[in-house]
């Protein structure tokens, strides 16, 4: 059994109390990156989380319709458990739920080791290759999602909310008649997540809100507890946020794009340098290129699902090839045009139901192996893009992407096999039972006519 330091634990207790909070919520995040977690009443807190509060290790193979898939070390392992223990510098009042505060937990093994198939885990590892080579990722985190409303109308029963044309980048009530992207904004606000704005985007009822830049930690805490807010407050709304890939033959699909650039221990920039024709350095250029190396791979977990290959394609403004280019928004990877501090890369492979933990790690890691191994990309991308014959194709689809995760030895070993066994495990379970699935389209195709 892990007996885990829990200096502290009495003294956060008593804070909540003076902070007038009942309750904590210990959260963490599974593979696909729902939360989950438990309710623990603050004059239990210190006594009931100071062995770690413990879970069934297979809660990383269930799936979203409540299948338990065999992952190694569960069902026939005789389902045993892990444990959470709560990182008390997470903590964040719960500005919509009276008397709750949230904290997320890291998930151990009952003999004190990481859960290596904690996503938060996954991630904290890969940040400690960068920290050997003296360097401190910062990420800033963008997403897009939908906010539905209820219908008799569709056989789902919901419909986009606000139906209407050409809104992209408008506010105020145009776009948003009953002030849900507001009120949501000043939740957020209130909830520590350093959101600095929000807009309407192309397609009705879909919305952006932009995450403040950060450690790559703390951002994709936040990130996570960003779409599980969003998710919340819009169920008071009676309303339905979703960041699916792509929930709509007719409309766009929502994109989880990924700002980062590395520092040195002293705080200085290492993606900037004045005396090259572009302003990027070596480490910079060396990190675009392990991302275009490695993309094949980190497409199995920035796009995670059967509905995220339906994103892509030309003129979608969402990547399909594997290239980038200088401030060019059909690029896979952007090079926005601030240098100094601000000199960075915007990584927009990625869709909106990618886990914030793991598409944080698989950026990080594909840059750290071009770091590491001083790669040099192509040249950039000049004009629009989309066309084959200047770069390579991304995966046109789940399986091809888990393939390419499978060979790539080098992303295996600094993200954990373990951890990607479990994902390529899971997501092929997705896979076998999609193709068993009939759909709508098939009735509708083949029916009547066959």
């Amino acid at each position: 059994m892990a007996h885990f330091d829990t200096t502290g634990l009495e003294d956060f207790a008593a804070k909540m109390v003076t902070q007038d909070i009942d309750v904590v919520r210990v959260g963490y995040s599974d593979i696909i990156g729902t939360e989950r977690g438990r309710d623990i009443l603050v004059n239990r807190f210190a006594r009931t989380v100071g062995d770690g509060v413990a879970f069934c290790r297979s809660v990383y193979g269930t799936t979203p319709m409540g299948d338990v898939v065999d992952i190694e070390g569960g069902l026939e392992a005789g389902l045993p458990d892990v444990l959470a223990f709560p990182d008390i510098d997470t903590v964040q009042l719960v500005p919509w739920e009276k008397g709750v505060a949230h904290v997320i937990a890291d998930i151990y093994n009952p003999d004190g080791s990481p859960s290596q198939e904690s996503p938060r885990m996954v991630l904290k590892r890969v940040i400690e290759q960068f920290a050997d080579l003296g360097m401190r990722p910062a990420v800033g985190p963008e997403l897009e999602f939908y906010v539905l409303e209820r219908t008799d109308k569709n056989p789902n029963g919901w419909q986009r909310y606000a139906e209407a044309t050409g809104n992209v980048y408008v506010a105020g009530l145009k776009g948003d008649p009953e002030n849900v992207l507001l009120r949501t904004l000043r939740h957020l606000s209130a909830y520590g997540l350093e959101v600095v704005a929000a807009n309407h985007e192309f397609s009705s009822g879909q919305f952006e809100i932009n995450l403040w830049h950060s450690e790559a930690l703390d951002a994709a805490d936040r990130a996570f507890r960003f779409k599980s807010a969003i998710q919340e407050l819009a169920r008071q709304e009676d309303k339905l946020a979703t960041f699916m890939a792509k929930p709509f033959n007719d409309e766009g699909g929502s994109g989880f794009h990924i700002h980062f650039s590395t520092w040195d221990e002293l705080g200085q920039p290492l993606f900037d340098d004045p005396t090259t024709e572009d302003g990027l350095s070596k480490r910079g250029r060396s990190a675009i290129a392990g991302v275009l190396a490695h993309a094949p791979a980190l497409s199995a977990i920035s796009n995670p699902t059967i509905n995220s290959y339906k994103r892509f394609g030309p003129d979608t403004l969402a990547p399909w090839l594997i290239d980038w280019g200088l401030d060019n928004r059909s690029a896979m990877v952007r090079i926005p045009p601030e240098r100094g501090r601000a000199a960075r890369m915007e990584l927009r492979l990625g869709d909106a139901s990618a886990n914030p933990y793991l598409a944080i790690a698989g950026l990080l890691a594909a840059a750290y192996l071009g770091i590491r191994d001083e790669l040099e990309p192509p040249d950039p991308l000049e004009g629009y893009g989309y066309d084959p014959s200047k770069a390579e194709k991304l995966p046109g689809d789940l399986g091809t992407a888990l393939q390419a995760l499978e060979q790539d030895a080098e992303m295996t070993r600094i993200l954990g096999e373990p951890f990607v066994n479990t994902f390529l495990t899971y997501k092929r379970n997705e896979l076998e039972r999609f193709n068993h699935w009939v759909t709508d389209w098939e009735f509708r195709e083949y029916a009547y006519h066959l």
